[in-house]
């Protein structure tokens, strides 16, 4: 077809944007590509695609702002770009009754896909894998088999599985499943080790006991006290929270324990370093929060001063929590 072509894309480059104006579909050539959405200041991922699925093809009939974006997961990722002026010329050249098949197909698949949405919207609490009180309960029920059972070992304490899994879906009722996938995610944050032994044994060792309950105390917290509420962290301000606590490593603590981070210099470098971006009022609303003691400007150069210690725990707690929220049930 006349106007086609290939577009090639790095891992994390942008195909099109969310809202913007739709002006081709595409087909996917080689890689992958992640739709996404944004959901207040975090961007979610709603699906994957993968080479020969089509997408931007609803948009050729409603001629709508995107609902969604889409951007490159993988490298070296090729699109064909099928540009709506060529498409529109094959469409006029379509039999009548074509069309209207066509049409309708698409005005079900329109309406189908506003009513899961709306279903989304209701219904959000029973898709997500981990709500905030099945976090804190499989938090509480390891906390309290480790401290019954664990066994000391050189890297840790050692969990019996069988234990374990008791109490998970016996004592307390929650998925074993679900206690497994926690445990797997605080091995991505070097909490745990879980180790495959085969034959169906699996070796959970956690590294850091004392983590466990301080959440349990933290989270619990969260959840049932007003004041604590307020200063609940989003996914987007917990990567704010990390690039601080990643540039305070470098400072020299005072007396209190408090560091003086340079906001300037971390907002300049944290994209490279991190891969992360923050800007002065992401930093500004921290302090508002209260999570932060104040945001200085000193010759021109802006600076956050915080407790150290107490930003890195939070910090910690935080990303945790959003690692697990990413999760959604099939």
């Amino acid at each position: 077809m006349s106007g086609q072509k290939i577009i090639n894309l790095k891992k994390g480059q942008e195909l099109f944007h969310e809202g913007a104006t739709p002006e081709a579909m595409y087909v996917i050539k080689k890689g992958r590509l992640a739709i996404t959405k944004i959901k207040g200041k975090t961007k979610i991922m709603l699906a994957e695609l993968k080479p020969g699925d089509l997408l931007g093809e609803m948009a050729f009939f409603e001629k709508s702002p995107r609902s969604a974006g889409a951007q490159a997961a993988t490298d070296d990722t090729e699109v064909i770009e099928l540009p709506f002026k060529a498409l529109d010329q094959q469409w006029e050249a379509l039999p009548g009754w074509v069309k209207s098949i066509v049409k309708a197909v698409n005005g079900h698949l329109v309406k189908a896909n506003v009513r899961i949405r709306q279903l989304e919207r209701t219904r959000e609490e029973e898709i997500e894998m981990f709500p905030s009180h099945t976090i804190n309960s499989l938090m509480a029920v390891l906390g309290l088999v480790t401290n019954r059972y664990g066994k000391a070992t050189e890297d840790g304490i050692e969990v019996p599985f069988g234990w374990l899994r008791n109490y998970t879906i016996q004592v307390f009722q929650l998925p074993t499943y679900k206690m497994t996938k926690m445990c797997e995610v605080l091995q991505e944050f070097g909490l745990m080790t879980v180790e495959d032994l085969g034959e169906d044994q699996t070796r959970f060792v956690v590294k850091d006991q004392d983590f466990v309950f301080h959440f349990v105390e933290f989270y619990n917290n969260m959840l049932f006290s007003e004041k604590a509420k307020k200063r609940a962290v989003n996914d987007f301000q917990s990567k704010t929270l990390k690039i601080l606590n990643h540039y305070a490593q470098f400072c020299e603590p005072d007396t209190r324990g408090f560091v003086k981070v340079n906001l300037s210099e971390a907002s300049q470098n944290c994209e490279k370093d991190l891969g992360l971006k923050m800007n002065i009022d992401d930093v500004k609303e921290l302090c508002s929060m209260g999570l932060l003691s104040e945001h200085i400007s000193e010759g021109g150069t802006d600076f956050a001063i915080f407790n150290y210690e107490d930003i890195s725990q939070t910090t910690l707690y935080w990303l945790f929590v959003h690692r697990l929220k990413s999760f959604q049930t099939e």
